[in-house]
């Protein structure tokens, strides 16, 4: 079975061609191409809905062509299209240009959650996931806990009440000047720190670590940089590297204390990281370190970091594990607030 992924949820353009293997479980993937506008939004600080639209509509059918390439369509089985969460303009691109194929090829279209595509990137190397798992999807709009008792039932434990740890990385690396993506930079800065040879202390809080519930806040953080780095008489690259490096250090100790709590509440069996943020070397490592320690007979998953960020091939994963009956395709609508 040939699956096709298409995703315009945020600022990359992304199409996928996956292959099911009959005989043994797992995928092959055909093509992976994506187009990111990072460079175009750079000076913005972050990403523009309707820019990114307009680029969406300009990328999509080269991107779409490019993966596809010398392809037959009609060994094309099953399509999968990202409808929600996102920024809507974004994600209508996507819909719009999805459903008109599948209309005319004729093939099954599945409406994707983004969130839970991000998760079942997993599948594509490890088949038998023990459930119930605690998942942790933790991107530049979102950070989501949530419960899974099988592929495709859920329950919410917990979500960011403000600002979502990507988007903390973000506005702390315009605070310090650092450019944009501010997650890959905050993380590269955060290695050169060296904790012998710099005189720079700085202390962060950890928002909402020891409340009772799985919620997330990262907002006061962002707020307690600001404040500090104002104060603060010397701007330093050394200084700077201090601060990425605790910024970095409080979002983990909260990402991993939460998820850890979720998983010893109940009784999980397995813990899933996705996620653009999940490329981050640090969550990756020490939430291992972490699991192995305190919860040593809880299996740890996590994708390859080329998969953490927005792709086509997670997108045709889902398309795959969520295929049902035909549905509908004037039902399948973008939704910019979809949850899990």
């Amino acid at each position: 079975m040939i699956i096709l992924g298409i995703d315009t949820s945020c600022d990359d353009t992304c199409v996928a061609l996956i292959k099911v293997n009959d005989k043994r479980p797992g995928f092959s993937i055909l093509s992976n191409i994506i187009s990111s506008q990072v460079k175009l939004h750079a000076k913005y600080g972050g990403v523009y809905p309707s820019l990114a639209r307009r680029e969406h509509q300009k990328n999509l059918p080269v991107v779409f062509k490019k993966a596809t390439g010398k392809t037959n369509f009609s060994d094309i089985d099953l399509i999968g299209v990202t409808v929600g969460p996102g920024l809507e303009p974004c994600l209508y691109t996507g819909v719009n240009f999805t459903r008109d194929l599948a209309l005319k090829l004729k093939r099954p279209l599945i409406p994707i959650n983004h969130l839970e595509a991000h998760i079942l990137i997993n599948w594509l190397e490890s088949s038998n996931i023990l459930m119930p798992a605690v998942c942790l999807t933790v991107s530049g709009g979102h950070t989501v806990l949530f419960l899974m008792k099988k592929i495709g039932e859920y329950k919410l434990l917990g979500e960011t009440r403000d600002d979502a740890a990507g988007e903390c990385f973000d506005k702390v690396a315009r605070i310090l000047g650092l450019g944009y993506p501010g997650g890959p930079i905050i993380s590269k800065e955060a290695e050169k720190y060296e904790i012998k040879n710099n005189k720079y202390k700085v202390r962060l809080p950890r928002p909402m670590i020891y409340t009772k519930d799985y919620d997330f806040s990262f907002s006061g953080l962002k707020t307690a940089v600001l404040y500090q780095y104002q104060k603060s008489k010397i701007k330093n690259k050394k200084y700077k590297q201090a601060m990425c490096e605790e910024v970095q250090q409080a979002i983990i100790d909260v990402l991993i204390h939460k998820t850890l709590k979720a998983a010893k509440d109940y009784g999980v069996q397995t813990i899933i990281l996705g996620g653009g943020v999940a490329a981050n070397k640090e969550l990756r490592e020490q939430l291992k370190r972490k699991i192995e320690k305190e919860l040593p007979n809880v299996r740890y998953l996590m994708p390859a970091v080329r998969y953490c960020t927005d792709n086509g091939v997670m997108i045709a994963s889902a398309a795959f594990l969520n295929k049902k009956e035909k549905i509908d395709l004037q039902q399948i609508k973008a939704n910019a607030n979809l949850k899990i």
